[in-house]
C-alpha cells in the first residue's frame, strides 16, 4: 500500500513523499491517520536531526516520519493481535513506550510510523506497551489532543509533597491548595487550565499569567471564570507585564505562596519567578522543555533546605494518563479543542513545523487526507468571502464559540480537497 507522509532526513529537512509500505507483519498494525497535532516536539526534532535523542544517527539514509499526536482507524491487524484489535476500530496512540529504557517512539524513531503520514504501520512494541488506545470519541481531533493532555495530566500527577517528620511523597498537586500556572496562555497552558479546574483533583485558587493581553483575552473568553467558579477554584488571569513586582502581586493572593507553580516557558526569569512563588513544601513543575541543553536557572537552595522546596520535571505522560485524558473529553468535563487557532493539510506540515516557534497563535492540527495550506480559524470568515467552504466552516466555529469542533472536523473532511 502506497503513503504519503512527511519524513525527516537531517536539520530542518523535512519532505513530503510518496512511498510503499511494506506488507504487515504478524506483529504489527496498519492503520489509517485522519489527524495529527503538531507539536513543537517536533518542531525541535527538525532542528535538531539526528542529535535529538529519539531520532536515529542514520535518518539522511533511512528517514523517519514525523508526528506523534494522532489519531485514525485500523485497517488491518497482524494475528499477534486480532484478538484484541480489529479493523475498524478508532485509535489514539501514546507515544513514549519507555520498553526497557528505550526512548524509540512514533514520530522521532520509525520508517514506517508517525502521524504525519496517511498511512502507517504501528511497530509491534506499540501493542507490547499497551500504547494502542481505542478511542471512540465523535471527532478525531479530540484523539490527536489527548496526546498533549496526557503530557499535561503526568505532570500534574509528578507534583510531589510532604508532611513534616516523614519522607513519604504524596503525589499530585495540593487539593484546595493554590497553584500558578506561569506563561500560560499558550496552547498547552489553556490544556493544564482547563485540567486543573475540571479533574478529580482542584486547587481552591489558580493564577495563570502571561505577558501577551491578546492570549490572555482569549483564555479568558474560552475558559471563562465563571466554569471556574462552578467547580469550586477561584480562576484569575494576570498579565504580569505591566506589575512592576509580577512576585509581590501575585502573593496577594497567596501570601504563604503557592503550592504548585507550573513552568510553561523555558524562559529563564520566569522559572526564577516560580521559584520565588513557591510556598513551604511548595512544588516547581518546569513542564516547558528547553531547546539548548545547557538551560539553566538559579534557584533558592536556602528554601530548599529550609522550607522544603522542591522541582520536578515532566516529558511526555503515560498511558494511564491518555486513558484519562480520552476518559474526560468523552463525558465533555475537558475541551481541548481550546488549543487549535490553526487548520492545515498534509501538504503543509513541513514547513509549519520548522517555522512553528515563529507562526502566533495555538495548535496547528493536520488533516493528513487533504490537501490546504496553514489556515486560522480567525481567517475563516475573511476567506469565506471568496470560498464557500470557509464560508460554512466561519458559521460552524462561531456557533462553537469561535472553537474548532466536531461539525467542523465533518465539514473539512467532507469538502476539502483530497491530497
Amino acid at each position: 500500500m502506497k503513503t504519503k507522509a512527511v519524513r525527516l532526513y537531517g536539520v530542518n529537512d523535512l519532505r513530503l513523499e510518496e512511498f510503499e509500505l511494506p506488507p504487515i507483519a504478524d506483529d504489527e498494525i496498519l492503520v489509517k491517520i485522519i489527524s495529527d497535532s503538531i507539536c513543537m516536539s517536533s518542531h525541535k526534532a527538525a532542528l535538531q536531526g539526528a542529535a535529538h535523542k529519539r531520532v536515529p544517527n542514520d535518518i539522511a539514509e533511512n528517514p523517519v516520519i514525523i508526528g506523534h499526536e494522532f489519531c485514525g482507524v485500523i485497517v488491518e491487524v497482524g494475528k499477534k493481535w486480532q484478538d484484541k484489535y480489529k479493523a475498524g476500530d478508532g485509535f489514539s496512540i501514546q507515544p513514549p513506550h519507555n520498553k526497557n529504557g528505550s526512548l524509540d517512539a512514533p514520530g522521532y524513531s520509525y520508517k514506517y510510523c508517525g502521524g504525519d503520514a496517511t498511512y502507517a504501520i504501528i511497530p509491534p512494541e506499540t501493542m507490547e506497551c499497551d500504547c494502542l488506545l481505542s478511542y471512540n470519541g465523535d471527532a478525531y481531533f479530540y484523539g490527536s489532543l489527548a496526546e498533549p493532555m496526557s503530557c499535561i495530566i503526568g505532570g500534574c500527577h509528578a507534583n510531589y509533597h510532604t508532611k513534616g517528620g516523614s519522607y513519604v511523597h504524596s503525589m499530585g498537586i495540593v487539593e484546595g491548595g493554590a497553584a500558578c500556572v506561569l506563561a500560560g496562555a499558550g496552547p498547552m497552558g489553556l490544556g493544564a487550565v482547563d485540567y486543573l479546574i475540571s479533574g478529580d483533583r482542584r486547587p481552591s485558587l489558580l493564577i495563570v499569567t502571561d505577558i501577551d493581553q491578546a492570549r490572555l483575552e482569549r483564555a479568558a473568553e474560552v475558559l471563562p471564570v465563571e466554569k471556574a467558579t462552578r467547580n469550586g477554584v477561584k480562576l484569575v488571569y494576570v498579565n504580569t507585564a505591566d506589575k512592576e513586582d509580577p512576585v509581590a502581586y501575585l502573593k496577594t493572593f497567596a501570601p504563604e505562596g503557592f503550592n504548585d507553580v507550573f513552568v510553561y516557558a523555558p524562559v529563564k526569569p520566569v522559572v526564577e519567578m516560580g521559584d520565588a512563588l513557591l510556598a513551604k513544601d511548595g512544588c516547581l513543575n518546569f513542564f516547558a522543555g528547553p531547546i539548548d541543553p545547557k538551560f539553566s536557572a538559579m534557584f533558592n537552595f536556602y528554601n530548599v533546605h529550609y522550607a522544603a522546596t522542591h522541582i520536578v520535571g515532566t516529558s511526555g505522560g503515560n498511558t494511564d494518563d491518555m486513558r484519562e485524558a480520552i476518559a474526560l473529553m468523552e463525558k465533555g468535563a475537558i475541551n481541548p479543542a481550546a488549543m487549535i487557532t490553526h487548520i492545515c493539510g498534509l501538504d503543509a506540515v513541513a514547513e509549519t513545523t520548522i517555522n512553528l516557534d515563529k507562526i502566533k497563535g495555538g495548535k496547528k492540527l493536520c488533516y493528513t487526507g487533504i490537501s490546504l495550506p496553514l489556515t486560522a480559524i480567525a481567517d475563516f470568515a475573511e476567506l469565506g468571502k471568496t470560498d464557500p467552504m470557509f464560508a460554512e466552516l466561519a458559521k460552524i466555529c462561531d456557533n462553537a464559540n469561535g472553537l474548532w469542533c466536531a461539525e467542523a472536523e465533518k465539514f473539512l473532511l467532507a469538502n476539502a480537497k483530497s491530497i
